[in-house]
């Protein structure tokens, strides 16, 4: 899903928007593609953990990212953040699902400071490299998406070594971005050592 949601960012943020595609409202369930959802009030989610509300959420957003649903989306992202601000840890893989949401909002400050964060607290982790690449990108800063490229693709073979949980759930966009990292250097991740 995230593969699909990096697709969307581009061509949001850096081509003219979509016009939003707004649900028919005598069935707005419909938009997310959920049978569960089509009828009936929405879930409540006040019963669930920060962490638990902030995943959903964040779900909710891909879902509607996915199917250009660009209303959709920046209607849940408020709240998202809102969840992301109240988990009581944070782990890079609940930073890289904020940075992913602040990318999708065109905030490329907020999504570079939690690569940062994320690079802080283990300086080789491929999502905080990746996030930086897809931000440079995004503002068309070709030098910083280079950099973040290299760094991504000189620590590749390492880190996916290491086994991450948020490796393995997130393999697509990892491997999508290595492809195009590799493409533009014209070499491998071995090539980059």
């Amino acid at each position: 899903m995230c593969l699909l949601l990096v697709g969307a960012i581009v061509n949001s943020v850096v081509t003219e928007a979509p016009t939003p595609q707004v649900p028919d409202m005598a069935n707005a369930g419909a938009a997310l593609g959920d049978a569960r959802l089509q009828a009936g009030p929405a879930p409540d989610i006040s019963q669930l953990s920060p962490r638990e509300r902030f995943d959903r959420l964040y779900n909710r957003i891909m879902q509607a990212a996915e199917q250009g649903d660009t209303t959709q989306a920046q209607r849940f992202t408020p709240m998202a953040l809102g969840a992301y601000a109240q988990l009581d840890s944070f782990d890079a893989d609940a930073r890289y699902h904020a940075a992913v949401i602040r990318l999708q909002s065109g905030d490329l400050a907020g999504a570079h400071a939690l690569a940062d964060t994320i690079l802080g607290q283990s300086p080789d982790h491929l999502l905080g490299y990746l996030v930086r690449g897809t931000a440079a990108g995004l503002a068309d800063d070709p030098g910083a998406r280079t950099q973040a490229e290299r760094e991504f693709l000189r620590r590749f073979d390492r880190e996916m070594a290491a086994g991450r949980p948020e490796y393995r759930e997130h393999a697509p966009v990892i491997e999508s971005f290595k492809k195009e990292a590799e493409g533009r250097k014209g070499g491998t991740a071995e090539d980059a050592e």
